[in-house]
């Protein structure tokens, strides 16, 4: 007898909830067969088996937390996934006899530095907010992806009360950190915060980081049905709570006449169509920002205030947000500005495909320059998008409409498309902003100087 164990389920993953258990009790597992479908705050993925044997109990069901380490599947028979017999469940006593053997093979060994006791960063502004016991270290960025030995309850304390839980040193066994570390950190800094005389700004970026306060009891006044967030919704929730609050944003708007535009999309939509994609304002619209990204290298940034520096990208990739049932995701287009327009059509196809079906990887929604937001379809005339941190800049485009536009002689219907450039005003003026929102608005407008300038 042995067990499926649940390995790594990706950087910075702490817990999954089940959706499905796709084998039964009596089923013979094959390695590398899908046994869970997991949905963590970053995506929905599909656990494989790497045992191979028959399902003699099954110890997890639909709605559970999972998490890395734990057995969801019993077997019988199994062999790993190199052909040879085992049993997982031996991996977590081969892990304890290494580490009862590390302090040992510590004690031969100079002490390392001890880790600094510093910064503290707010995780929904991503500011640093100070350091604390003298002398005091470099400002720390604020990281998402940690290796912090953290229980899950842990790291959301430390998300509601603002603290980077990767610079909490830890007291608990083998170096995790508890709840009363995070607590003692955070006091910590706070009074070193007040004796510097900075503890009011302190007390309100630590405020934006924390929950609102509680709810009414809404059950007072009628009928009422509570339901947990999905962990998409989750971290859509935290993601642009932080953005929002770590960004000063600015938000341009203009309008694109695409009369020309659409007689030519409407031309080439079938050609396109066979190839599987769909020619759509998005797939031009991703085309032109990747052009213009090259015009203006400031769009293709990121902020590293901890370092105050900013971090210039050489490769071109477009975020598309996608609307789902499960809500907002946004998959990256990778390399834009060397794939042609019906390339570009397929490829978002595909990736919205995926993103209804909860199939999109992790790595599928890293790694943008910067995103687009197209809400035509549904409606509305203007709109200010969120920037999608720790990108600087986000496109906005709204439903096209024909309005009356004066040539010079009389009016004429023209299709004018409403577009609305939101930005990170650390980065980006003003002036810089409309400048590219002009450069799109008139690439779009002559679908020629798009092909002109490259």
């Amino acid at each position: 007898m042995s067990e499926f164990i649940i390995a790594n389920l990706g950087d910075g993953v702490a817990e999954g909830d089940v959706l499905n258990v796709l084998v039964k009790v009596g089923d013979t597992l094959a390695v590398d067969q899908s046994v869970l479908e997991l949905e963590t705050d970053k995506a929905t993925i599909e656990v494989p088996s790497d045992v191979a044997g028959k399902v003699t109990a099954i110890k997890v069901k639909a709605g559970d937390k999972v998490k890395p380490g734990q057995a969801v599947l019993t077997l019988e028979g199994s062999t790993g996934s190199n052909g040879s017999s085992g049993s997982k469940a031996e991996a977590p006593k081969q892990e304890a006899s290494k580490q009862e053997a590390a302090p040992a093979a510590a004690a031969e060994e100079p002490a390392a530095p001890e880790r600094p006791r510093a910064s503290v960063t707010n995780i929904a502004s991503g500011r640093p907010q100070a350091a604390a016991p003298a002398p005091p270290p470099p400002p720390v960025a604020p990281s998402h992806v940690t290796s912090a030995p953290a229980a899950p309850s842990v790291r959301r304390l430390a998300r509601e009360i603002g603290v980077d839980v990767s610079q909490v040193p830890g007291t608990g066994p083998g170096g995790r950190i508890t709840q009363d570390d995070i607590k003692e950190f955070a006091k910590r800094v706070m009074n070193s915060l007040g004796s510097n005389g900075q503890a009011a700004a302190a007390s309100g970026s630590a405020r934006a980081g924390m929950v609102g306060p509680a709810l009414p009891d809404f059950a007072k006044w009628g009928e009422i049905e509570r339901k947990p967030m999905t962990g998409i919704r989750r971290k859509t929730a935290e993601h642009l709570s932080h953005a929002w609050n770590a960004i000063p944003h600015v938000t341009q708007f203009d309008k694109a006449d695409i009369t020309a535009l659409e007689q030519v999309r409407k031309k080439y939509r079938p050609e396109v169509e066979k190839a599987g994609g769909n020619l759509t304002v998005t797939a031009i619209a991703a085309k032109v920002v990747a052009s213009a990204l090259k015009v203006f290298p400031q769009f293709n940034a990121s902020v590293d205030q901890a370092g105050e520096a900013i971090v210039y990208k050489k490769y071109v990739n477009v975020g598309i947000a996608v609307d789902t049932e499960n809500g907002l995701l946004v998959p990256v287009l990778r390399n834009v500005d060397q794939k042609n327009l019906i390339q570009l059509s397929v490829e978002i196809h595909q990736l919205a495909e995926k993103a209804k079906a909860r199939k999109l990887s992790i790595d599928e929604m890293s790694g943008g320059s910067m995103s687009i937001s197209n809400l035509g379809g549904i409606g509305g005339t203007a709109f200010t998008p969120i920037v999608n941190w720790p990108e600087v800049a986000i496109l906005g485009i709204s439903r096209g409409v024909f309005e009356p536009v004066w040539n010079g002689k009389e009016f004429e219907p023209r299709q004018l498309l409403p577009l609305s450039l939101s930005y990170d005003h650390r980065l980006i003026d003003g002036a810089d902003a409309i400048r590219f929102l002009r450069w799109v608005a008139e690439a779009l407008e002559n679908p020629f100087a798009l092909t002109l300038r490259g």
